[in-house]
């Protein structure tokens, strides 16, 4: 392969950290010509473009609401730094960060309230556990849960949808306990909705965007079941507990002190505990002074009821230090890195946490990097770990053609998707692994110092082969691929793409059948047929949400489409308000109770932006 324009790499790498807003919203102002940008140079670049470590940098800013931001300068933590400023000032420097107005942010309409309570009562477990549906990350609903015959599936229709006002983006995960649904949202919105109607229970505003699910601790052994849990996590790294019946906060706690931390793959409940994995975007740093890198991903196990920490383990056992100078003079700082991206695995028979890692930020490699590790789930100590690839040491720079990029650079073959633990025809168990090279890898949860079998299905990149989450059912493991044709990663690939759904067999990694996605994009700018998102499984059909807007289900015997709809057309959702959907990705289709629930807008990396959640049934009933 050979390098691209170092122009247009640049280019697509400021859209993908909201810097060039014009690139998704072609009307928007340049941000540099706020007036709210001096005063961020002025008096707050110095703290939160790297400098200070505790302080969140300029890209976590942009990703919170205006309102919030201007609440912690006028009233909140950032009072005393922003003294002296007038609050017209204040207000300036929120719209500069997050691209909108106070007012704008204001103009928020809720679904209407429910005029009735939920119908489930609270000591009821849920049916479904969090990111992959139970503790094995399957992402297989039962036919009992789905409650939908795949017979009926050409039926469905558009019932309700909701806006996410002010959004680009849905990523948060519908999920559904007490009777109720709840999702976050990019202004840090929690909903709880009814899943028939979308009115509104109740909501909760977190202070930055949850792109989570919200898991919900209910019928499992939880102290007060008049009052369970709901967890969740937003984009500065804070991990929050909110009563599910009522919204009320029970704790927050930020989890890592490094200013990047960010918490991306959902908490795991169980027993009391709830498992947070943390990654970071300190990879996308792009500023040549700034030291990198010196975040290291881990895994916490935190008290249900306090959120007290139980056990934090480190992916990276040393604390960074001085390596070596760029050309510049800029210090590289090491070892770094080997986030968890993905939500965990829990193996209750082995007494384990499984995660898959991603890439070193710096140089040197650790051996942790780019594998599934396997936690003890009482201490935490790291039982034992597989390592796809070793040395893979890569940040943006790399993309950028900046001098903070390691000396030795990596792919960047993250181990993004959680791992899938499946029954095997012996009585053990595999360990199902998606890399984003295209590459799938089986282990056996007894003997994991080797790969039973892998198959590379996509051509990888960045963005490419398997980002977000495969399903498996005892049959056959469902791997979606994204591979766009333009992977924004400075290379230009000489093999071809190979978008689309494909089945292999659990036991020997056979291609069973393939569903390559056809191309109905027509010009349209940040369009790709692939499958970014993760997919989901029931008895007889996958559905999978593709980065063209469509969603779709496929026979899971031949891959057959058997039910196609275009999220991208405008829509008039339950608060009366209008919203469209754009790419999907992150979080996959959900199927409850004979409804189908997407997620349609990735607004960032270079998709189509959209703000809303759409709710199918059978003929619209």
């Amino acid at each position: 392969m050979t390098k691209a324009n170092p122009l247009k790499r640049w280019t697509w790498f400021l859209a993908a950290i909201g810097l060039c807003a014009s690139l998704t919203h072609a009307a928007a102002p340049n941000p540099e010509d706020l007036p709210g940008a001096p005063i961020f140079k002025e008096r707050c670049a110095h703290c939160h473009m790297g400098q200070v470590p505790k302080a969140p940098s300029k890209t976590f800013l942009q990703m919170m609401p205006a309102d919030a931001i201007a609440a912690a300068l006028i009233s909140g933590i950032m009072q005393g730094q922003s003294a002296g400023l007038t609050e017209v000032q204040k207000r300036d420097v929120a719209h500069y960060l997050s691209g909108e107005t106070v007012e704008q942010a204001a103009m928020a309409v809720d679904p209407p309230r429910c005029k009735f309570a939920p119908p489930v009562a609270s000591s009821s477990a849920p049916a479904l556990r969090g990111w992959g549906f139970d503790a094995r990350n399957s992402r297989l609903i039962p036919s009992e849960v789905a409650g939908l015959a795949a017979t009926d599936i050409p039926k469905l229709k558009l019932k309700w949808a909701l806006n996410y006002h002010g959004a680009i983006r849905a990523r948060s995960q519908p999920t559904f306990a007490l009777g109720m649904l709840f999702v976050g949202s990019q202004n840090g919105t929690v909903y709880a909705l009814d899943p028939a109607s979308g009115c509104l229970h109740w909501s909760f505003r977190a202070g930055a965007e949850v792109r989570t699910p919200v898991v919900v601790a209910a019928g499992e052994g939880v102290a007060d079941a008049a009052h369970p849990l709901a967890f969740f996590g937003d984009i500065i790294g804070r991990a929050y507990a909110i009563d599910a019946a009522t919204g009320a906060l029970r704790w927050k706690r930020r989890l890592d002190d490094h200013p990047s931390a960010t918490i991306t793959g959902a908490p795991v409940y169980r027993a009391g505990r709830v498992f947070v994995p943390m990654s970071s975007l300190e990879e996308a740093i792009v500023d040549p002074t700034y030291p990198c890198c010196s975040f290291r991903g881990s895994l916490l196990a935190l008290d249900a009821g306090t959120g007290a920490t139980v056990w934090k383990t480190y992916t990276v056992d040393k604390v960074a230090v001085a390596t070596s100078k760029t050309k510049s003079g800029t210090e590289r700082t090491g070892p770094s890195g080997a986030p968890i991206w993905n939500s965990p695995t829990v193996d209750e028979a082995r007494g384990l946490v499984y995660v898959g890692t991603g890439n070193n930020y710096s140089a040197p490699g650790t051996p942790l990097s780019d594998s599934v590790v396997a936690f003890d789930i009482a201490t935490g100590a790291v039982r034992w770990h597989w390592q796809s690839f070793a040395d893979d040491t890569w940040n943006v720079a790399c993309m950028v053609g900046l001098e903070g990029c390691p000396e030795k650079v990596g792919p960047d073959f993250d181990i993004g998707a959680g791992t899938l633990l499946l029954k095997n025809p012996a009585g053990g168990d595999w360990i199902l692994v998606g890399r984003k090279d295209g590459t799938v890898f089986a282990l056996d949860a007894d003997k994991h110092d080797h790969a039973l079998w892998q198959a590379k299905l996509g051509r990888g990149s960045i963005q490419g082969g398997v980002q977000f989450a495969m399903a498996a059912d005892a049959q056959r493991l469902y791997v979606p691929i994204s591979d766009m044709a333009d992977a924004h990663d400075g290379h230009v690939f000489t093999e071809p793409a190979r978008p689309g759904l494909y089945a292999l067999r659990p036991t020997d990694g056979a291609l069973l059948w393939s569903a390559r996605a056809n191309n109905v994009c027509a010009g349209r700018d940040f369009c790709d047929s692939g499958i970014l998102a993760a997919v989901t499984a029931i008895p007889g059909a996958v559905f999978a949400g593709h980065m063209d807007g469509r969603v779709r289900a496929y026979d899971s015997r031949n891959g057959k489409v058997l039910w196609s709809y275009d999220t991208l057309p405008e829509v008039v959702t339950v608060s009366g308000a209008k919203g469209h959907g754009g790419a999907i990705g992150g979080s996959g289709p959900v199927v409850y109770r004979g409804m189908v629930y997407v997620n349609s807008g990735y607004g960032l990396y270079g998709h189509m932006p959209g703000n809303v959640l759409l709710a199918f049934s059978v003929d619209g009933k």
